[in-house]
């Protein structure tokens, strides 16, 4: 099994997560973004929209990182990190959702901005506040993203985004509840840290 990613992207992350947690083997294949080498020939072959990461296990070949982690919990049938329960399967795609649209506009884009100078921090600082205040309120009634008694695949997918919002310049001072689900994501067997970058509110620290 081969994932191939790029070291700073959250998307990467969330599967390289998920493969360390589920002790999984894989061959990590860099990608060098900053060259260009998602819009070669070779690589759109494997994801013709020229995005990492993309996962090839066995001739089957999985873009886009959320369907990367149902693809490898259903493989796996790891019904823990992806119930069958159809309710609880409609949650994660909600948070599927969120993690695609305002966590990728939000501290995503924002951490963008300060480590490359894309535009548009000032609205994508102020879009994660709103989508990280809505998560707090959410956790008020439950520990996991989806209200299972575990982690699950919504977890994942927010979490690399989340720790990384610093370096956007996201304080996450005011969201006790999101900081507690961070560290018990850490704390779980064979977690594996994204990297940090010494920009944004990690400049100083």
């Amino acid at each position: 099994m081969k994932l191939y990613q790029h070291p700073i992207s959250g998307h990467c992350h969330r599967v390289a997560l998920y493969l360390s947690l589920t002790d999984t083997p894989y061959e990590p294949v860099l990608v060098d973004v900053a060259a260009g080498e998602q819009k070669s020939a070779a690589f759109l072959a494997k994801n013709a929209f020229g995005q990492v990461p993309v996962l090839e296990d066995d001739g089957v070949i999985i873009a886009d990182s959320c369907a990367i982690l149902v693809y490898l919990a259903e493989r796996d049938e790891r019904t823990d990190l992806y119930p069958r329960d159809p309710v609880v399967r409609a949650e994660i795609q909600r948070w599927f959702a969120l993690a695609a649209g305002p966590l990728a506009s939000g501290p995503a884009a924002a951490r963008l901005s300060n480590l490359f100078g894309t535009p548009g921090k000032e609205s994508a600082v102020a879009a994660a506040h709103q989508l990280f205040a809505t998560v707090e309120d959410v956790l008020a009634t439950r520990a996991w993203l989806a209200g299972t008694p575990h982690p699950t695949l919504a977890d994942l997918a927010l979490y690399s985004y989340a720790h990384a919002a610093p370096e956007g310049d996201v304080d996450l001072a005011a969201y006790p509840r999101l900081r507690d689900l961070l560290r018990r994501i850490e704390a779980l067997p064979r977690f594996t840290p994204f990297p940090e970058n010494a920009v944004g509110l990690r400049a100083s620290a």
